[in-house]
């Protein structure tokens, strides 16, 4: 047996293998992720080389057709390239737009692979390609009523509160005229590393046909960016979640996508949080609010059932007397005010959900009817 690491400080996990040569992806001394590669005799991370760097985007490498496929999360939509086991550059793909791609795994000796690619207006396709010439093929298309060049969908960047600059998706019908009068739905997580990805679901769809806007901004919290953009929105940071949302709304106000009597915010479990702590922070940047599962109780999250698993994200009311008066601060159940008129309101929950107890929402849901006026 031939140790490869002696600690469990990072995730590394084997790629493939030539013969002898080992490669491994890894986030040792690489937040972001780097391919290396080392002699399986002596494997040990002081004789790794860098096959590919890491750079400030996020990697998730696959490997197909005796190439390195080198899948980058950039500004939260995917970039592909394409490696030779040496590290050189072949060509950076050419996706069918800007959105998520994935899939690019295959056997060594496949001369044609594929891969899926969607956005918020392209329903999950599958493409052919080819290794050997860069050329992609559109394979497969599900058969909906829906066509996507009725619809746009663009990346915009704005600014927080502090200055961080934030990418957000809008997309629409083509035509809408951004006369602030547009019903908008702005929907965000910002929590545990996840990334919000752009995606196809058949309800925006449905909203879009209707007239809607749909708006995901990609704000701290998640994984767009690695870890240091996840750890930006936790536990003492977590207002930094709340003012990038806040954000996202003033800047579809002032470029006319909308306006506050059109806007709706929506998310579910922390993105229930995230619509809760802004609808009690910023009551007069919304119509409607729609948190879904949301952790709404932050003194007490951690006693019910498998909250006490968050404490990483949030940090828990029994931390210290700061970490208490921080949660206090934010937390959407304690922070219902008597006398304001507050967005109309719908709370949905899960009457048997054993991870976001259905008690959050109950809460969440009388202060709002005892204090709440209009």
């Amino acid at each position: 047996i031939v140790a490869i690491l002696d600690n469990f400080n990072s995730e590394t996990t084997l790629l493939d293998n030539q013969n002898e040569t080992l490669f491994f992806v890894t986030n040792l001394n690489a937040p972001n992720k780097r391919v290396v590669k080392v002699s399986a005799n002596n494997p040990l991370p002081k004789n790794w080389v860098d096959v590919i760097p890491e750079t400030k985007n996020v990697l998730s490498p696959t490997t197909a057709s005796g190439f390195i496929f080198a899948e980058y999360m950039v500004d939260a939509v995917s970039q592909v390239k394409q490696f030779d086991y040496n590290g050189k550059l072949i060509r950076e793909i050419a996706l069918p737009g800007v959105g998520t791609a994935g899939g690019f795994n295959d056997k060594k000796e496949a001369a044609v692979i594929y891969y899926s690619f969607s956005n918020y207006i392209n329903p999950e396709s599958i493409y052919s390609f080819e290794p050997s010439t860069g050329i992609s093929t559109l394979y497969n298309k599900p058969a909906i009523d829906f066509n996507p060049a009725h619809f746009e969908t663009k990346q915009v960047f704005y600014n927080s509160k502090d200055g961080t600059q934030i990418p957000m998706i809008i997309s629409y019908k083509k035509g809408t005229i951004l006369n602030g009068k547009n019903p908008t739905i702005l929907y965000g997580y910002g929590g545990f590393n996840i990334s919000l990805t752009p995606g196809f679901s058949i309800a925006n769809a449905v909203w879009m046909e209707q007239g809607g806007i749909y708006a995901v901004p990609n704000i701290r919290g998640g994984g767009e960016y690695g870890e240091a953009w996840h750890n930006a929105g936790t536990k003492m940071l977590k207002q930094n979640v709340f003012d990038d949302f806040i954000a996202a709304a003033e800047y579809l106000i002032e470029n006319k996508y909308t306006s506050s009597n059109y806007l709706a915010i929506s998310g579910a479990s922390n993105g229930g949080l995230l619509v809760g702590a802004v609808m009690t922070q910023r009551p007069d940047l919304m119509k409607v609010a729609l948190p879904g599962v949301g952790v709404l109780d932050m003194l007490r999250y951690h006693t019910f059932t498998a909250g006490a698993g968050w404490a990483y994200d949030y940090g828990t009311a029994e931390d210290s007397k700061e970490m208490f008066d921080y949660l206090k601060g934010y937390s959407p159940v304690h922070n219902v005010k008597d006398g304001v008129e507050y967005p109309a309101t719908l709370i949905t929950t899960g009457d048997h959900d054993d991870r976001v107890v259905p008690a959050h929402s109950f809460k969440f849901s009388a202060e709002l009817q005892a204090k709440q006026t209009g």
